[in-house]
């Protein structure tokens, strides 16, 4: 039999190695998950304005030359105003994508400085990439221009402030004795006032840049031309295409740092060392940046710059640093150009260079400098203080200009500084310069002439022709006269320059004249030497005719020579005189002339009063005429209508008595009114200068009921005139074309308004009949203020006042009434032939007048149509 084995029990493993493998496997695909996510990279957004130059897919992100980014998609903002560019970064960049981290696109560029980006030139363009600092951020905002210096980069940053930027662009040289230290690299405008530049300086040269150092714009080409030649000075060729800038080194200094500031100035010379002055003048004329600033021929600084004032006009000057030591607070400045005249030409170079600032060291060495210097537009003179100083004056301008000659015996003894007019524009005015040692040839009665270049004095005795230099022809000259009086000159005392010595002797004569002024309405046709008769002799003549715009009337001076003192003591009077004077009467016609001098020029007559009631030296009057001057008539002007036909000559009565006369009629400019001169005879100034006067326009009024004023047929219209009653007196005066309602009626009169729906036949001057007999009238008529009745202003003579009461009744008597009826017939009413013609009105009084019934001053009471049969029979008695 077979011997069956027992079955071996083995034990089971816990963990079989086939497992290892899942495991590894799980770990490895573990790891290579995380190691994927880990580098999948990082996307972040950047906002550039626009999309050009960027392609999805193949433009890279770079950092030092390292790719570390590539463009993954591009889309438009919202807004419109740019792109937003999607870039996944290397996950290696994390660290440095923060809030200030920059990004640009960088682009190939060409420019006279050199070209940039020369490698997107071949490889395309990329973003570029300057760690910042802050927090993480995934949204950037592309910058337009690279930053002016990138992480990494050595050297220096700094500065340079100037007024404008002139030729320099960003990649302009920076130099240090002409070789390329550094570059700008950007430039920005602060406010409106100046710009910033900011240069870099390579490392290996940082330590030449010091605290003190001084930079200047070496850009283009300086050319200095002058009669000595021409010298050219430039930096470099670059410099020429690029511009550029250099700067000056203290190795004692300590070494400037990144963001210092300095000045940029346009020359080395203005840079380096001087001291700076201010000049003040009126005017830049002659003067520019760079003009020099000379002593003794040799340059010692030049103008900086110049700018306008609220005074004129200041310049910055600066002297280089070897003649610092000249300049003291006394010094003086002053303009000087090129001098030509008949004697040859002076400094002829500067025709070329132009005008040079002369300097003069002054003596206070060790007073403080001034904070400005005057430039005086001529050289100093040194013996100023001690020259006499004059002032004449003359009618008009004799030919003077400033720097013409003084001279005594035709010897210079000074000269002309100024020739103006005076203040208010009267005269012409010089002032004068004499040299020392002449100043005591001036007294009191001293005076000058001027000198022609050309005399010539032709007579019967022959021709004499005498001429001057040439000096004399082109400024002019003017001669000393000396006086006789031993007083000398007072101070601000004013000496005349005459034509010649003749009209030096007639001006001292009119000196010895006795003048009065003459007030006058008009020029009166005369003029300066206008003649001045008493009977028919010249006694003076008229000095002058002057407007005064305040009275608007005219002063007239006269002088009358002392001889008739005697005379002009007297009571007196003047008037005008006509060419040629026509009297014609029945008599014959007396014609009388002028004499030719005043026929031509005008004349004045004076004439003696017997009445001694003019005070001598009271205001005197130039009167129209003789007859006006006798009389002692008082000037008034009346303002009327344009439409009022009033003439000269034309009367002013009073009552038909003619108390004065029209002399001249204008129309204004306005063309509404006119403006009549006229004259009060001196007998009724009195009545009729009150300011309560009444003037009114006289004409002839033909109606049915006869002819106003007949006379004016002939003689034309005139002025009536109503004295006043206030004791204010007046000289202008606002006429009317009628005379007012009440204007003849006596003051005791009745005055009273009669009411009616329309004027009819009634007009000023119709009739009011009591009983047949004419008791008033209508004095005048108008509209009532509501414009629906017509209001007649009436008055009853003061003698039949008592006739009429509250109980009268005033008609409608003008004219024929007829009344037809079938049965009753025609009835014919009429009144007198007088109100047949020209109209008039009926009043009957039904009570007696009392106390207590009278009618009162400026009643209004209506007037009937028609009168009933009992108003004609009421008869009460009165």
């Amino acid at each position: 039999m077979t011997q069956i084995e027992s079955p071996k029990v083995v034990k089971k493993k816990l963990f079989s190695p086939i497992w290892l493998l899942p495991i590894v496997a799980l770990a490895l695909g573990a790891w290579l998950g995380i190691k994927s996510i880990k580098e999948s990279g990082i996307e972040i957004q950047i906002h550039f304005p626009s999309a050009t130059g960027i392609d999805v897919g193949k433009t890279l992100v770079k950092y030092q030359g390292l790719t570390v980014g590539k463009v993954k998609d591009i889309g438009i903002d919202e807004d419109l105003k740019g792109v937003n560019v999607k870039v996944m970064m290397d996950y290696r960049a994390k660290p440095f994508l923060n809030k200030e981290t920059l990004f640009w696109l960088v682009t190939p560029k060409a420019s006279i400085t050199g070209v940039e980006g020369l490698d997107a030139l071949f490889s395309g363009n990329y973003i570029a990439i300057q760690p910042g600092k802050g927090n993480a951020a995934t949204f950037f905002e592309a910058e337009r221009q690279p930053p002016p210096m990138q992480i990494g980069t050595e050297g220096v940053m700094i500065e340079l402030t100037a007024d404008k930027l002139g030729s320099l662009d960003v990649g302009s040289p920076v130099f240090f004795r002409q070789i390329p230290v550094g570059s700008v690299v950007s430039y920005r405008l602060d406010g409106n006032a100046r710009v910033i530049i900011s240069a870099f300086i390579q490392e290996q040269y940082a330590r030449l840049v010091k605290k003190n150092s001084h930079f200047w714009n070496v850009s283009g080409v300086k050319v200095d031309a002058s009669l000595a030649g021409i010298k050219v000075n430039t930096e470099s060729l670059a410099s020429i295409l690029a511009g550029g800038v250099s700067f000056s080194s203290d190795d004692k200094a300590p070494a400037a740092q990144n963001g210092d500031s300095f000045a940029l100035y346009d020359s080395e010379t203005s840079a380096l060392g001087g001291i700076e002055v201010s000049l003040t003048m009126n005017d830049g004329n002659a003067i520019d940046k760079g003009t020099r600033i000379v002593y003794r021929g040799i340059t010692i600084g030049t103008l900086q710059s110049k700018q306008l004032t609220a005074t004129g006009v200041t310049a910055v000057a600066k002297f280089e640093p070897e003649y610092a030591n000249l300049l003291t607070s006394d010094g003086l400045f002053w303009l000087e150009g090129a001098d030509i005249s008949l004697s040859g030409i002076k400094n002829p170079e500067r025709l070329l260079t132009g005008s040079v600032i002369n300097f003069l060291p002054g003596t206070n060495a060790n007073t403080a400098l001034p904070s400005s210097f005057a430039l005086q537009e001529s050289a100093p003179d040194l013996l100023k203080a001690k020259k006499r100083q004059l002032t004449i004056t003359s009618t008009e301008n004799m030919g003077l200009t400033a720097g013409a000659e003084v001279r005594y015996k035709q010897l210079p003894i000074g000269q002309v500084l100024a020739v103006r007019l005076t203040k208010d524009l009267s005269a012409v005015e010089y002032q004068l310069e004499l040299q020392p040692e002449f100043a005591s040839l001036v007294s009191s009665d001293s005076y000058f002439i001027p000198e022609s270049a050309l005399s010539i004095d032709a007579s019967l005795d022959g021709v004499s022709v005498k001429t001057r230099d040439m000096a004399t022809l082109t400024k002019g000259a003017v001669s000393l006269i000396p006086g006789t009086s031993d007083t000398p000159l007072a101070a601000n005392t004013r000496l005349s320059l005459f034509s010649s010595i003749d009209e030096a002797k007639q001006f001292f004569a009119r000196q010895q004249r006795l003048y009065f002024t003459l007030t006058s309405v008009d020029g009166a046709d005369v003029s300066q030497g206008s003649p001045i008769y008493y009977k028919k002799m010249q006694i003076g003549s008229v000095e002058s005719v002057n407007w005064q715009s305040k009275t608007e009337d005219f002063a007239i001076k006269i002088a009358i020579d002392k001889q008739f003192q005697p005379l002009v003591q007297k009571p007196k009077v003047f008037w005008r005189n006509s060419a040629v004077d026509v009297s014609a009467s029945l008599a014959g016609i007396d014609v009388a002339v002028a004499p030719l001098q005043g026929a031509l020029k005008g004349s004045i007559s004076l004439g003696l009063l017997d009445s001694s009631a003019t005070e001598p030296n009271a205001a005197l009057k130039l009167y129209e005429s003789k007859q006006l001057a006798l009389a002692q008539a008082q000037a008034i002007k009346l303002t009327l209508p344009a439409s009022a036909k009033l003439a000269a000559k034309a009367a002013i009565r009073y009552q038909g008595h003619q108390v004065g006369e029209v002399t001249q009629v204008k129309l204004n400019a306005d063309l509404a009114t006119l403006t009549a001169t006229a004259y009060l005879y001196g007998d009724y100034a009195e009545h009729f200068s009150r300011s309560d006067t009444e003037y009114h326009m006289v004409d002839a009024q033909i109606s049915l009921a006869g002819i106003k004023a007949p006379e004016t047929l002939i003689t034309g219209p005139y002025i009536g005139v109503l004295p006043g009653k206030s004791n204010q007196k007046a000289s202008q005066f606002q006429a009317k074309l009628v005379e007012s309602s009440y204007a003849n009626v006596a003051e005791d009169a009745l005055k009273f308004t009669l009411e009616d729906s329309n004027l009819g036949s009634m007009k000023v001057g119709t009739p009011i009949f009591f009983r047949g007999i004419k008791i008033g009238q209508i004095d005048g008529y108008s509209l009532s203020s509501q414009g629906n009745s017509v209001l007649m202003q009436a008055h009853i003579e003061p003698q039949y006042s008592h006739l009429v009461n509250q109980s009268s009744q005033f008609w409608d008597a003008s004219g024929i009434k007829v009344d037809v009826g079938i049965f009753s017939g025609a009835q014919i009413e009429a009144g007198s032939l007088e109100t047949l013609l020209a109209g008039g009105i009926n009043v009957a009084t039904k009570e007696t007048t009392q106390a207590g019934n009278r009618l009162s001053q400026g009643a209004v009471i209506k007037l009937q149509h028609k009168a009933q049969s009992e108003w004609q029979e009421w008869a009460p008695a009165q």
